[in-house]
């Protein structure tokens, strides 16, 4: 998909050079300092910038009409384009801190308009973690003592981030459920088809840092999508986050455009970060030739 932010960066170079050339051909000329020959190039050059200046301007012009041709035929054609998009598949959803019901309100739309099953599971991550509590509960089992200390975060991370991904036997979860979970629903062992990452709390330093960092690499590890969402009027953006740690995101998921981006990488579309802030490198939707038949 075409990406409007890297036109306008280019314009905004465009500009400045523009500018730069102009008061120094300015400054150079009002002291004397070159004959009519330099004089000539350096307008000719400027002429050059006015008219790359123009191009650049028209270019974003044309792709500002194209992104929104293309959100207003998403929206006009929402439900034939979700349409059992997502059919029979059950999705898990951990959120990074509290849960946020607009954010849950709008994935609930998403896989309602898709014909998803619905939640394999729902999980609200306390955060910051309190290692100390943690490390007391894992140390009282000797199956867990080896992931007992902060050295051991990431450890621990991933190998949560595997069990919340595959289902089946969850032990560390079921071990850690006070001291890690703020709220939970749905079957721990149902298979999921997919998962979706929600921040709610804000970004997190030192030993839950490192959890996280582990806790990603476990969820990526399974052989099924991972997507990281947030919506327009998000207070802080995780996308930074996703991107460090390789999980796909959707910026919009409050938007139709959003919920249908965040369908298609559900159902295997190309990886990418997506959405309508500066940080949706990949443009607005993955592009439609690599998003596997259903069925």
């Amino acid at each position: 998909m075409f990406d409007l932010r890297y036109h306008v960066a280019s314009l905004a170079a465009v500009f400045l050079a523009l500018v730069i050339g102009i008061l120094v051909g300015v400054g150079i000329s009002d002291r004397g300092l070159v004959d009519k020959a330099q004089r000539g190039l350096l307008e000719e050059r400027i002429a050059k910038l006015e008219n790359d200046l123009g191009n650049a301007r028209r270019r974003a012009d044309d792709l500002a009409a194209q992104q929104r041709a293309t959100q207003a035929f998403v929206t006009a054609t929402y439900p034939e384009l979700m349409a059992d998009r997502l059919r029979g598949k059950s999705i898990a959803l951990v959120f990074l801190g509290p849960i946020d019901t607009g954010v849950r309100a709008a994935l609930q739309q998403a896989l309602s308009d898709a014909g998803a099953q619905g939640w394999a599971r729902t999980r609200a991550l306390k955060l910051p973690l309190h290692v100390p509590e943690i490390d007391r509960t894992l140390a009282a089992d000797p199956a867990f003592t080896r992931y007992v200390g902060d050295s051991r975060l990431p450890a621990l991370g991933r190998a949560l981030g595997e069990e919340l991904a595959a289902g089946g036997e969850t032990p560390l979860w079921t071990a850690l459920a006070a001291q890690i979970v703020e709220e939970r629903s749905g079957s721990p062992t149902k298979p999921a088809d997919g998962v979706i990452v929600a921040r709610s709390a804000g970004k997190q330093y030192d030993g839950t840092a490192r959890f996280l960092q582990g806790f990603f690499k476990g969820l990526i590890a399974a052989p099924v999508p991972v997507v990281g969402v947030e919506t327009v009027s998000a207070n802080e953006s995780a996308v930074a986050a996703f991107q460090r740690n390789g999980i796909s995101s959707v910026d919009d998921v409050d938007q139709p455009i959003g919920r249908f981006a965040l369908a298609l990488l559900l159902t295997g579309a190309k990886a990418g970060h997506y959405g309508v802030k500066s940080t949706a490198s990949d443009g607005v939707l993955p592009p439609l030739d690599t998003v596997k038949p259903s069925g």
